[in-house]
């Protein structure tokens, strides 16, 4: 069975019928027991009886009114039996004697729990998310599952946690995505959620990490682990940058024939210049008074 539209009418309208018929059967039904209690009349009396059930229908009719509100949708169950839902806010009248559950249909977020979980390295992390949502399919909120907002906590959070497995904490590679990366992982969280809760007329906006760290025990060692990391890579760019000085020095020097260097002065050259560039420390002058040579 699919969402479809309740039949429904201006509850206005029926409304001030209702009060009409009741108001003028009403004022015949009395009269007529007063006529038959007055004059014996068989007649009068069966209008009055007739007359008190119309009554009851009428009273059983106005309990099919409904007042809908904004991003609100009504389902309407008879006897267990799924009517239709009205979506549109207003006041109306319904089939009677039926049963009416409120679906909100405003957007909603949810963060879940702090989850601890192994990275696809194997290293323990802690993750957490938050996921926007709204219910775009009453039928499928109120009749797939028992509980629609707990269906969506429990399937974030397992979306959550093979998210965490399926990408590592940091990519040492350009061919890895990591949980760092925050929109592809975003929008890759956004989709299985998608797939997920769409059993359950849900459509999900947005799905971000919001918590992403390492776990207490392992947190120091990864700490020192990436300090070294960007230390290597700081070193490397100093390096590469290193080497082009040097060499375009050598260039400059034998291009506008300042002094003749041999292989062996050359080589002391740029093993001095490497030493003064790429030290971590400064460095102290020493000025040869003598000759180039000596």
């Amino acid at each position: 069975m699919k969402l479809r539209a309740a039949v429904h009418a201006n509850g206005f309208v029926v409304l001030l019928t209702w009060l009409v018929l009741t108001i003028a059967i009403g004022g015949a039904t009395a009269l007529a027991f007063v006529v038959g209690a007055k004059d014996g009349n068989g007649a009068a009396i069966g209008i009055g009886i007739a007359g008190s059930v119309v009554l009851v229908v009428l009273l059983l009719g106005v309990t099919g009114l409904i007042v809908v509100n904004p991003n609100e949708a009504k389902v309407v169950q008879f006897f267990g039996r799924y009517v239709g839902s009205v979506s549109e806010p207003g006041f109306y009248s319904v089939l009677p004697l039926t049963d009416r559950r409120s679906i909100s249909l405003r957007v909603r977020n949810f963060e879940t729990q702090k989850l601890k979980v192994n990275d696809a390295d194997g290293n323990p992390v802690e993750i957490a998310a938050v996921v926007v949502y709204r219910v775009v399919d009453s039928y499928k909120a109120a009749f797939s599952v028992d509980d629609y907002e707990e269906y969506v906590e429990t399937q974030s959070e397992a979306a959550v946690r093979h998210l965490a497995t399926t990408h590592p904490y940091d990519a040492h590679d350009d061919e890895r995505t990591s949980l760092r990366d925050g929109s592809e992982v975003a929008e890759e969280l956004t989709v299985e959620l998608r797939e997920r809760t769409e059993l359950a007329g849900i459509e999900v906006l947005e799905a971000r990490i919001t918590h992403l760290a390492y776990a207490p025990e392992i947190a120091q060692a990864m700490l020192v682990r990436q300090q070294a990391a960007q230390v290597v890579a700081a070193r490397t760019h100093i390096v590469e940058g290193a080497v082009g000085m040097v060499g375009l020095a050598l260039q400059r020097l034998t291009a506008e024939g300042m002094v003749e260097l041999d292989e062996e002065r050359k080589a002391s050259m740029v093993s001095n210049l490497l030493v003064v560039l790429c030290g971590d420390r400064p460095t102290q002058p020493v000025v040869n008074a003598g000759s180039l040579y000596s």
